[in-house]
């Protein structure tokens, strides 16, 4: 049996071994700095907006994206705010999850936090609908467009 050799040519072997070293070496994304709250809710401001905070009973108007929170990080998206369709609700109210109630407490317009929401201040045990399984922990981008 005899063995053949493969010459590979300094102007083919060089960029190909540049392009796999970066295609291997992508440092991840630097982790955010979250504040915890007494009840297990973990927020992180991304952007601090502007004028007076929001405050329970004010109108919250927001953009959002919703994700299953899995391994540390963002897992499947189960929810948006339409594009140029925000989402309204009564801070305190009642009418969204806990963890919004309490997450969205001290925005200001403008400003954008992640909410790292655990099952208990979310949809718990029960699950909500057929996107998020029971006792699923959730993240959340929301941006605070306006108060009311």
């Amino acid at each position: 049996m005899t063995a053949t050799r493969f010459r590979l040519f300094p102007a083919v072997t060089a960029p190909l071994f540049v392009a796999l070293a970066l295609l291997f070496s992508v440092a991840p994304a630097p982790a955010l700095e979250t504040i915890r709250t007494d009840s297990g809710l973990r927020y992180a401001d991304e952007k601090n907006g502007g004028g007076r905070r929001a405050a329970p009973g004010d109108l919250a108007i927001v953009r959002y994206t919703g994700w299953l929170y899995e391994y540390g990080d963002k897992g499947e998206q189960f929810d948006a705010s339409g594009p140029g369709k925000p989402f309204t609700f009564r801070i305190g109210a009642g009418r969204v999850i806990k963890g919004w109630d309490e997450g969205v407490v001290g925005m200001r317009i403008g400003g954008k936090r992640i909410l790292v929401i655990p099952s208990e201040l979310a949809y718990g045990k029960r699950g909500g609908g057929d996107k998020i399984p029971p006792d699923a922990d959730l993240i959340f981008e929301i941006e605070l467009v306006d108060l009311r």
